[in-house]
């Protein structure tokens, strides 16, 4: 069975955070905070951050409010001073749930911890989806088209 000790993630996730970087036009070096878990991992966050009792896919704790697809023209505003990078924010992904989901949806580990990736800096660069209309769809038309340009990361 796949494990934290087991699956290679560090190089997937590495090259989806800047797939996604480069494909949103951010130019800035960024800082994002990752924690890669499990189900009771996640699920002690989920509770303490949002008061939902229950685990999840993928957590996001954006730094900053950006608008969707509407990015600073000039980052140095947001850049840590001692860093002179931007803490865009953090990401956590339950290890648990993407080797669930990616078994449910008939692709491999991964490619549903790079999905999973896509998906968090997406949140943390601005995108929503909580409606079942326009945002969603702004949202998924992102992750597919990010997703479609990593290799080995397509739907097909």
């Amino acid at each position: 069975k796949p494990s934290l000790l087991n699956v290679p993630v560090t190089r997937n996730i590495k090259r989806c955070v800047e797939a996604t970087l480069d494909a949103e036009g951010v130019e800035a070096l960024c800082e994002i905070n990752i924690l890669i878990t499990d189900d009771c991992g996640i699920h002690g966050i989920n509770k303490a951050a949002r008061n939902i009792d229950r685990p999840t896919d993928v957590l996001s704790f954006p730094m900053f409010t950006f608008e969707p697809g509407v990015l600073p023209e000039d980052w140095s505003e947001f850049m840590d001073p001692g860093t002179n990078a931007v803490p865009l924010g953090d990401m956590v992904i339950s290890l648990d749930r993407a080797i669930e989901q990616a078994a449910e949806y008939g692709h491999g580990i991964k490619r549903e911890i790079g999905y999973l990736t896509v998906h968090s800096i997406l949140h943390l660069l601005g995108y929503d989806h909580l409606d079942e209309g326009p945002q969603k769809a702004q949202m998924r038309a992102r992750e597919e088209a990010i997703a479609a340009g990593i290799p080995g990361m397509s739907r097909n």
